[in-house]
């Protein structure tokens, strides 16, 4: 069977279609502007509780040791907690074995709260399955952007967003 140019045509928009559809992964969710759904945490090292991080810019990371844009993107929001500590950056890991996080953790100490989550409860409220994905979550509590990928944490753009949102 031939195709004809008309049929390569309609192939590639179809194929266009399909794979753009494929690679939305919701980065312009519905949270977006309506409040972050809150969670506590304990995994016996570190704890966190979202509703009592009111008052702050919050920028929540879900991520997983496998995960080499996760790791690749860690120093960066190791170096933007310590440029703006008025800003709490929130790191928790999923999809791994407890085991493997500490084991990953005494290899590679992080500056920053990251907390253990291996039933996956709070990535799932955000709907959040494949990482690295990053929530800015405002001080009201209102979820104002959603990060797909690794990020550089540190960029000028980012850093001024970021301390805009922290003064207002």
């Amino acid at each position: 069977m031939r195709c004809t140019g008309w049929g390569v045509g309609v192939l590639l928009v179809l194929f266009a279609g399909c794979a753009t559809l494929g690679c939305d992964r919701g980065d312009k969710p519905g949270q977006i502007g309506k409040p972050a759904p809150v969670f506590a945490l304990d995994d016996g090292q570190q704890k966190v509780d979202l509703a009592k991080l009111r008052g702050r810019v919050v920028v929540l990371n879900f991520w997983a040791t496998w995960c080499a844009p996760c790791i690749e993107e860690l120093p960066s929001l190791e170096l933007l907690q310590s440029k703006l500590p008025q800003v709490q950056v929130v790191a928790v890991a999923s999809m791994e074995d407890f085991s493997e996080y500490e084991t990953y953790l005494s290899r590679r100490p992080v500056s920053l709260l990251s907390v253990y989550d291996g039933q996956q409860r709070s990535n799932a409220l955000y709907g959040s399955f494949r990482f690295p994905e990053t929530y800015i979550i405002d001080k009201q509590g209102v979820v104002r952007r959603k990060l797909v990928g690794a990020q550089e944490f540190t960029s000028p753009e980012m850093l001024d967003y970021l301390q805009k949102l922290a003064s207002q």
